[in-house]
């Protein structure tokens, strides 16, 4: 689809990044110019309960620029991409209804990649349901790896592409090839359902990954620790698909007596890098990124360029 197929569809400008590279205060800055209200594409702020390891958007921040998709499901509840894709459509849709322009932000790739390409997911089935947790149970008692064989076999793509850890989206991968006999939608050569402008934020590596350093020890002196013990104490199970998040998992295994204190923040500290890395790998497959490294460019000079963006986005209509 090139640029004339898409005059007439919603305009909608994404601002992806990796973790801690500086995607909030810029996007509530530009949210301010340019008439905005954010849809988040961060597939742990989706949840309630988990705040501080997800450095959620403030309540302060969300009183002033409007948030869609933070704070939308509770912590025991599975949530998809196609789970996503429904809600964040329909945010956009109402967003830019009620005249304001829709700011799609956030560091979960494949959740910006359905959404603005319009990935088409199997139908929600019980059989669905069971065939994922027939898989799940697999996986716990004969081990990941017999999965990890299999979906090398079906879906060498995908297989390439998910962590051997992200045992969710290995699920997610064999559940659609079993259930269509395709394998999971990667890249849809440009079938796109928004006016788009995809900016992808970044910085030097060493500075990344400094600023991951800092927010994590931010993190632990906010609370980080006593956030996981009360939702714990709450019921919420340590296997649920929250706690597989970035930082939470490492928590529940300090919890269970897997490492020490010390060796659990720099694990957090650790697994929190490579989630960057693997992020920047991601939007650099993307075709229509256009990139944005914050250490070249001054605050004002971003938002002028992104403002700027969004302008031609408007004028496109």
């Amino acid at each position: 689809m090139d640029a004339r197929d898409r005059e007439g569809l919603i305009p909608l400008l994404v601002l992806a990044g990796p973790t801690a590279v500086g995607k909030t205060d810029l996007s509530i800055d530009l949210a301010k110019r340019i008439n905005a209200e954010i849809i988040s594409a961060d597939s742990v702020q989706i949840y309630r309960g988990l705040d501080i390891g997800s450095a959620k958007v403030s309540l302060m921040q969300r009183q002033t620029i409007a948030h869609h998709l933070v704070d939308v499901v509770d912590s025991d509840q599975s949530f998809s991409v196609a789970d996503y894709q429904v809600l964040a459509s329909s945010a956009i849709e109402d967003v830019w209804r009620r005249g304001h322009f829709p700011l799609l932000v956030g560091g979960t790739g494949l959740w910006i990649r359905a959404l603005t390409q319009n990935y088409p997911f199997p139908k929600e089935t019980p059989s669905n349901r069971n065939l994922r947790e027939h898989l799940a149970d697999i996986g716990e008692h004969y081990g990941w790896d017999g999965l990890r064989r299999q979906l090398r076999l079906v879906d060498p793509d995908s297989w390439e592409h998910i962590h051997p850890n992200d045992h969710r989206r290995m699920i997610r991968a064999l559940e659609v090839f079993l259930t269509t006999q395709r394998r999971l939608p990667r890249n849809t050569g440009g079938a796109w359902r928004y006016q788009t402008r995809y900016w992808v934020l970044t910085r030097p590596l060493l500075d990344l990954q400094e600023r991951i350093r800092q927010r994590v020890e931010a993190m632990l002196a906010e609370g980080f620790e006593e956030e996981v013990r009360e939702l714990l104490r709450q019921g919420l199970s340590p296997k649920a698909q929250s706690m597989g998040s970035i930082g939470y998992r490492d928590m529940v295994d300090w919890f269970w007596g897997k490492s020490t204190r010390s060796e659990r923040d720099m694990l957090i500290i650790k697994h929190t890098r490579a989630y960057a890395k693997r992020q920047l790998t991601w939007w650099r497959s993307e075709p229509e990124a256009r990139w944005l490294d914050l250490s070249v460019w001054s605050h004002d000079e971003i938002l002028s360029r992104l403002e700027l963006s969004a302008q031609e986005l408007i004028s496109s209509q």
